[in-house]
């Protein structure tokens, strides 16, 4: 196959986000409810709800990812695998994301990464405002947020 065939292929991949978080855990849903919407407002971008104990598999090295994290008031990005802090492991349960990312990293599976940091305590509506800001500012996509026909809900769990 001729080479401008083959890099043609990679430029019409759909581009992937993993998503992470505990559908059981207020605090560490937010990502997880807001795919569905991120998936309306981004169709070029496949949003991957990823178990964090599951192999991750990189896309040429790179892995752009969302999930929770404690400690912040708004959503931030990560793109050092040194600022991710792994705690002391007693047991298989507590092989987490942030364990998988620095394995994947040291084997040489992993060059890049790009998390998307969700405040634990942050309303939906304004972490979904601010995920549409950051995700179009890192792929350089022209996007305002408009009004859905069914907004998103904001029940049980919204902070």
């Amino acid at each position: 196959m001729p080479l401008f065939l083959f890099s043609d292929i990679f430029k019409h991949m759909k581009k992937k986000i993993y998503i992470f978080g505990n559908p059981l855990l207020d605090f560490d849903n937010t990502p997880l409810l807001l795919q569905p919407e991120l998936s309306r407002l981004f169709p070029d971008i496949e949003f991957i709800i990823q178990d964090p104990n599951e192999n991750l598999h990189p896309d040429n090295k790179e892995l752009v990812i969302i999930d929770t994290v404690e400690d912040i008031k708004e959503i931030k990005i990560l793109t050092n695998i040194n600022q991710i802090q792994i705690e002391p492991k007693y047991s298989m349960h507590d092989f987490d994301l942030g364990f998988n990312l620095k394995l994947l990293f040291k084997i040489g599976h992993l060059e890049k990464m790009t998390i998307f940091c969700v405040p634990m305590y942050i309303n939906k509506q304004a972490a979904l405002e601010q995920l549409v800001k950051e995700i179009s500012k890192f792929y350089s996509i022209s996007l305002k947020l408009s009004p859905h026909p069914n907004p998103l809900p904001l029940g049980e769990g919204a902070y």
